[in-house]
């Protein structure tokens, strides 16, 4: 090799150039003089050929590439090819096939080492951090172990403190004596004359009101300072303590107390518990931070928060461990005192009695109440019958009053004749002369003998020419009710109210009788008594017809009536008169209330709008409760139990709506008489008013029809029905309705099977026809056969098969029946085991349709 000369502006430097195929030196030059020398030797381009990727895998290359031995023997490649049997192209793929499995094994095999590295490396990582943390924690319990000793000793330095005598004569001390007062507090003086140091390393200084300072050895517990290279060389001895680090000091004290420096005395309180509480109101009783109550209950194991209700017996536990008392109260307690105290004697008046008349149906009851009152009711109630209670009350010629209660002879409304004779004094009751004693007179005499109250028997009816008052006095002694006449204590007046007889004799009944009672009451007091009855009225709304008990009934004042309150806006009596108040046993229509009342509710009045609603709210939920609105728990059983009886019982939908609450009661305990263990009415809704768009709403999810009772839809809800197909019907009269339903029930009722026997046949022989099967050849010995009844197949009088007959024939005829001493062939649906000497039992069957009683 030679180099070349410098050609151009080449900075100094020559190209290096070296010949192909050779090898030699070449001097590099640098700067500054500097050289060297390079070897550099080229090697010739490698060719590839069939043996390079045995050669590129470490072998040798083959022979055939050398002169020397190209013609004489074969390459190797060749000979192992040959040996194996196939051409070297073969052979050089195999080889390479091998060569990338043996590259994919070691790659594996990397691949999982580098996996068992990383895990060995994450798993001394996790021993590493729980090792921290362990060691983490134990340095926190020594903090904490630490910072609770520190605490103890400052409060023992504290109280050790408010334990030394208070000095009055700061001044008149010197530095020294300040020193052995507190020796822990002072520190060794640098040079005689300078202050004392406190443990705080500042220097203690005083100044009075005025300003002036204090001399070095006065008291210098009140301000302390810092210690500074001028206060430890005692050159600041003139210099007063600012305001701001006075300031500072008391701040850092106060805070001090409060962290638990200074423990103080924890105040136990009274805590007021009702039945259900949230944690938010019980910690505010107990004077407690929310969060330390929440913090409790994670303690232990519930996870709640401030707004969760707990009962009382875990907010006692709360509370008891807070170190608090406990006082329990329920939710009823809020009616406690309603009701008030008990009347003395010398504040009791006489009150007009309170009279309930009772009978059966269309006997007189309210014609008799008319003769009294000299007014015509019959004819404004429908059919002649009354359909609600009507509370009046008849002042005599005598200037006496007599409070009267009618109630409806119907069965339906037994219920309502039971709340009558609850607050009656009296019970007049009507027998007609002509009828006797009914159905419905023994249980008026049941519900007076319950409630305890003398009876007073009225034969009414007596013009009629068929009339037999002995006899009616006669049928009463088999229910106990002995008259005067016959010995007994009860007083018996024959009475026509048609005719007017008798009405004095009657009276003079009821006079002596509350004479002999001695009724009494206090009319200075805050009224209660019972709700009537209750109706929706147009335009005045919520009208409840009431009778006082006690006191005096005034206009504004709160009453609350059972689950509902209200401002009394009105009084009006029966004859429709304003009044301005009302006393015992007067009988108004008080209008205000929130709601219609219940009849037979009990009503008072309180002091103010919140007690009213305190005690609407909690008889509300009472009964949400009692109804099961809230959360229940159902057992698989009770499931099980109603999803089989819903199974088996067929239910009517019913929705009711009545002109008075007592109506629609009456009519759903009617219906619920009716019912049976098959078929059963269900009044999904029961209300007073009339019908509105939610009734036909309710009506239509639930597939049920409207029945009204002596109110009418309005223009919005009859267009729905007509649109949703909802039937709506009208009624006056209680019975119709209940007939309507019981019709309907009846209809749902399953057909009753009634059999009936109509022959028998013995089988004397066997066929086996083809296409067929087997057929019986019979001969009728008693009765006919019938084709298509039913048989049952009796082999030594026991029940073998029993099913229907599917082939009669007389010879090849198919024939509808045939008579006794006849023979004919027989054939039965589902069944070939027919065999000689059996005996065939033929029978009919009716379904008959079934009616309620």
């Amino acid at each position: 090799m030679s180099d070349t000369k410098d050609k151009g502006n080449t900075g100094g430097r020559k190209p290096l150039t070296v010949s192909r195929g050779s090898s030699g030196t070449v001097k590099q030059s640098f700067s500054h003089g500097r050289s060297k020398q390079v070897i550099v030797q080229t090697k010739k381009r490698k060719v590839v050929g069939p043996g390079a990727a045995q050669s590129g895998a470490g072998s040798k290359p083959p022979a055939s590439k050398s002169p020397a031995s190209s013609g004489n023997q074969p390459s190797k490649l060749a000979e192992a090819a040959k040996k194996l049997g196939i051409t070297e192209e073969e052979l050089v793929a195999r080889q390479k096939v091998l060569l990338q499995r043996r590259e994919a094994e070691q790659k594996r095999q990397a691949e999982q080492k580098r996996q068992e590295a990383a895990r060995e490396r994450l798993l001394s990582e996790q021993e590493r951090k729980v090792q921290e943390d362990k060691e983490r924690e134990e340095a926190e319990a020594r903090r904490k172990a630490e910072e609770e000793e520190r605490k103890a000793r400052e409060a023992a330095e504290a109280k050790k403190k408010k334990a030394e005598p208070r000095r009055e004569d700061r001044g008149a001390r010197s530095g020294a004596a300040a020193a052995a007062a507190t020796p822990d507090m002072a520190i060794p003086e640098p040079t005689q004359g300078r202050s004392k140091k406190s443990s705080k390393g500042g220097r203690d200084r005083d100044f009075n009101d005025g300003g002036s300072s204090r001399g070095r050895g006065g008291d210098s517990n009140r301000r302390r300072g810092k210690l500074t290279i001028a206060s430890a060389l005692g050159d600041d001895g003139d210099r007063q303590r600012s305001l701001a680090s006075v300031r500072r000091a008391r701040e850092r004290e106060r805070e001090r107390r409060q962290s638990g420096g200074e423990q103080q005395e924890k105040v136990s309180r009274e805590v007021t518990l009702p039945e259900t509480i949230t944690l938010q109101d019980l910690a505010q009783r107990m004077n407690e931070r929310v969060a330390d109550v929440v913090k409790y209950m994670m303690r232990q194991g519930e996870m709640m928060r401030a707004n969760d209700i707990v009962d009382a017996d875990t907010a006692e536990l709360i509370a008891e461990e807070f170190g608090h008392t406990v006082k329990r109260v329920s939710e009823s307690d809020v009616e406690i005192g309603l009701e008030g105290d008990e009347d003395a004697e010398k504040d009791l008046k006489p009150r007009a009695p309170i009279v309930t008349v009772m009978g059966h149906v269309d006997h007189g009851k309210t014609s008799l109440l008319d003769a009294l009152r000299a007014t015509d009711v019959v004819a404004g109630e429908a059919g002649g019958i009354t359909q609600h209670i009507g509370a009046y009350q008849v002042q005599l010629e005598s200037g006496d009053k007599i409070t009267f209660l009618d109630t409806p002879g119907h069965a339906a409304f037994s219920a309502m004749r039971a709340r009558g004779a609850n607050v009656t004094d009296i019970v007049i009751l009507v027998v007609a002369a002509d009828d006797g004693v009914m159905p419905q007179t023994i249980e008026a005499i049941k519900h007076a003998k319950a409630a305890e109250v003398p009876i007073i028997v009225a034969v009414n009816k007596c013009d009629k020419p068929d009339a037999k008052p002995d006899n009616v006095l006669t049928e009463l002694l088999q229910h106990d009710i002995q008259v005067e006449a016959m010995g007994g204590d009860v007083q018996a007046i024959n009475v026509s109210a048609t005719e007017r007889t008798g009405l004095s004799e009657l009276t003079e009944a009821i006079s002596l009788q509350a004479e002999i009672l001695e009724l009494k009451a206090n009319p200075n007091r805050a009224a209660d008594g019972i709700v009537v009855e209750a109706q929706l009225d147009t335009g005045r709304g919520p009208v409840a017809t009431v009778l006082v008990n006690r006191g005096t009934l005034q206009r504004g004042e709160i009453v609350v009536a059972g689950k509902q309150w209200g401002k009394v806006r009105a009084l009006i009596n029966e004859r429709g008169q304003q009044l301005k108040d009302a006393g015992p046993a007067v009988p108004v229509e008080v209008l205000g209330l929130d709601g219609a009342p219940e009849p037979g509710d009990m009503f008072n009045v309180v002091d103010s709008e919140a007690r009213a609603r305190e005690i609407t709210d909690y008889r509300q939920r009472m009964e949400r409760q009692k109804q099961g609105v809230a959360s229940s728990r159902a057992s698989l059983e009770s499931i099980m139990n109603s999803m089989k009886d819903s199974a088996e019982v067929s239910e009517l939908p019913i929705v009711v709506k009545g002109d008075v609450q007592g109506s629609v009661e009456a009519i759903t305990h009617s219906l619920e008489n009716i019912s049976t263990d098959e078929v059963r009415a269900n009044v999904i809704y029961g209300a007073a008013g009339g019908i509105s768009e939610s009734d036909i709403l309710l009506a239509k999810s639930s597939g049920a029809p409207v029945f009204a009772f002596n109110v009418r839809a309005n223009k919005q809800a009859r267009e729905l029905a007509e649109k949703g197909g909802v039937e709506i019907r009208y009624y006056s009269v209680i019975y119709n309705l209940i007939d309507d339903v019981k019709d309907t029930l009846s209809g749902m009722l399953a057909p009753e099977k009634r059999e009936s026997f109509i022959g028998y046949a013995d089988i004397l022989e066997v066929f086996n026809i083809t296409k067929v099967g087997k057929v019986a050849g019979c001969k009728i010995s008693e009765g006919v056969v019938k084709r298509g009844c039913g048989v049952r197949l009796l082999r030594d009088d026991v029940v073998i098969h029993e099913g229907k007959l599917k082939t009669l024939k007389r010879f090849k005829d198919e024939v509808a029946e045939v008579s006794a001493g006849m023979e004919c062939g027989m054939a039965f649906e589902k069944y070939e085991d027919i065999r000689e000497g059996v005996k065939i039992e033929c029978f009919e069957v009716e379904m008959i349709e079934r009616k309620l009683d």
